[in-house]
């Protein structure tokens, strides 16, 4: 795993082997959570405004290349998969419906008969059916891709973990930007998304990266 996901690659293979994930052809299965869904959280062309990285730029470039090979794998097994859209109210967002923002990333874009699930709040679990959506088909474990780590994935990964829900994160399939914390003090966004995934791993969530999950 990435250093600032404070996990070594032992510990990822330890992670895995503790909840039944087994390598199956060309990439990584979960027998323990064989219908697990992957959700991919925001990865919209929004995303590349300049206000979001106003105070310095974004980690993990590599992170929709991550995204898409997770989204393929999850294709090949026929596994669930939800998109979830935000669709901004604010006038001032590059998020806002009926603009070019809003469309999905085209490395990650939903193919036919992909699920699409539209938010106006920074969880994807308020004001939507994504809760209902998951319990109809008695999905009962998420694998969480996507951004901001330390705003809309973090909102969706607690309250994925306080619905009950198992949760993982895929550490390097995620990213932010550099921000002033409390005091003014400017944070990189390696040590943004370090301190989210401290704040996650654990009580909310297993975090884990890419080549854990599709490790052979």
């Amino acid at each position: 795993m990435s250093a600032e996901g404070s996990y070594s690659q032992r510990d990822s293979q330890d992670t895995l082997a503790s909840i039944g994930w087994i390598a199956s052809g060309e990439s990584a299965v979960m027998s323990k959570l064989g219908r697990a869904a992957l959700l991919i959280v925001d990865v919209q062309k929004a995303i590349e405004a300049g206000y979001h990285a106003s105070d310095g730029p974004r980690n993990n470039l590599d992170a929709e290349r991550n995204i898409a090979q997770l989204l393929a794998a999850w294709r090949r097994h026929r596994r669930p998969i939800i998109h979830i859209r935000h669709d901004s109210a604010s006038p001032a967002s590059a998020y806002r419906p009926g603009q070019e923002g809003n469309e999905f990333k085209s490395e990650v874009a939903p193919a036919a008969g992909e699920t699409i699930i539209p938010k106006r709040t920074n969880s994807a679990f308020i004001g939507t059916d994504l809760e209902r959506h998951l319990r109809s088909f008695d999905i009962e474990g998420v694998v969480i891709v996507g951004v901001s780590t330390n705003n809309s994935v973090e909102a969706t990964v607690r309250m994925a973990g306080n619905l009950g829900f198992q949760t993982y994160l895929v550490s390097d399939a995620c990213f932010t930007f550099a921000r002033r914390d409390f005091h003014g003090r400017l944070r990189t966004a390696d040590e943004v998304h370090a301190m989210s995934l401290a704040n996650l791993a654990g009580e909310y969530c297993t975090v884990l990266d890419t080549e854990a999950v599709l490790a052979d």
